[in-house]
């Protein structure tokens, strides 16, 4: 019961300017939290008694150096930093944005030793992350690298979970990205995650098409008929529920989504607009695949509110939440097939 009650939740800072700590704060301010989980705040002392102090938080914090003095019941803080760090909530700083990176980058060094069980990571800024030594669009490539597996986007809620086959791939060249290769793997990759990590016996799975209409015919697009069409049939012939391709743009408001356990989209807005439409505020971002579970909330910096208290931390207690979730389920899987059934002895007859 002790390893169930202290699960080990890092949580990478994110964009100082923005809202994540506002968020962290009022998500661990619920000392329930600690009843199930030990969060970790990879960041430094002065810049969370900064947010502490800004906000007019009363959790106390255990500033620590080095991973083993942990303490469990109370909200740690890692100190992945020495320099000061000048904070201006809603500006784009790149020194901020390489506080992010470190933040992350001891984070996940933690995750990959197993010094925490499970990673959340909040908000960062695309843009000023940016280095010679960090060339990735986001956290899931970042995460790809570092971690084994096949990493894929899956925004989750407990009703609507849907993946991609391209996340941050410009809209023009979508197309020649999705390969039968690729559909394959994102395919086995989400059927996986709802066995292991979702407890989905038999998942049902709808795939939305590349072209409008499905490419009507081939009148607007040949992709569906000639790539997805073909790759969905024979991976429903090895026996996997897939379905599909349906047109996007009558999905979600006929309601077709309720029917499936996952719904893959082939670009990114195709399927976190609708996702964050009919779920923002409530959804994670899960990066689905990988040998390790890492959640975030399902929004950004939010520069235009950020300082100012009104940030809503639901999302992120969602990813926190679903993480923990994740991870025991994920644990129970492993357990489950590690050691199959012996054969039974054969009864003797007389």
């Amino acid at each position: 019961m002790k390893e169930e009650k202290n699960i080990i939740v890092g949580i990478s800072i994110g964009d100082l300017n923005g809202i994540g700590g506002e968020i962290i704060l009022k998500t661990f301010e619920d000392e329930r939290f600690l009843d199930f989980c030990t969060p970790v705040i990879f960041a430094a002392a002065k810049a969370m008694t900064f947010l502490k102090s800004h906000f007019n938080s009363q959790i106390n914090f255990n500033i620590i150096d080095n991973i083993t003095q942990i303490t469990h019941n109370k909200v740690n803080v890692l100190n992945c930093w020495n320099e000061p760090v000048q904070i201006e909530f809603g500006k784009e700083d790149p020194k901020i944005g390489n506080f992010a990176i470190k933040s992350l980058e001891s984070a996940t060094k933690a995750l990959k030793n197993g010094d925490i069980n499970v990673l959340v990571t909040a908000p960062i800024n695309k843009h000023n992350i940016q280095s010679e030594e960090f060339k990735f669009p986001g956290h899931t490539d970042y995460l790809a690298q570092e971690l084994e597996g096949e990493s894929l986007m899956f925004m989750i809620t407990d009703t609507l979970r849907v993946g991609l086959f391209t996340d941050h791939v410009p809209v023009k060249d979508v197309s020649t990205h999705i390969t039968p290769e690729l559909i394959e793997q994102k395919i086995n990759t989400v059927y996986s995650s709802l066995k292991k990590d979702f407890k989905i016996e038999r998942p049902k799975i709808a795939v939305l098409g590349i072209n409008p209409h499905t490419g009507d015919n081939g009148v607007i697009g040949s992709e569906d008929d000639d790539v997805l069409r073909p790759t969905l049939h024979k991976i429903k012939e090895s026996g996997k529920l897939v379905y599909g391709p349906y047109a996007a743009d009558s999905f979600f408001g006929s309601n077709n989504y309720k029917n499936f356990d996952a719904i893959i989209a082939s670009y990114h807005d195709q399927g976190l607009i609708p996702f964050k439409t009919l779920s923002f505020g409530q959804g994670v971002n899960y990066t689905a695949g990988l040998n390790k579970v890492r959640t975030s909330p399902d929004h950004g910096t939010a520069y235009e509110i950020a300082g100012k208290g009104l940030a809503d931390e639901n999302s992120f207690k969602e990813a926190v939440f679903s993480a923990i979730k994740i991870y025991k389920n994920r644990r129970s899987y492993e357990q489950l097939t590690a050691n199959p059934l012996k054969k039974a002895p054969r009864k003797v007859h007389r």
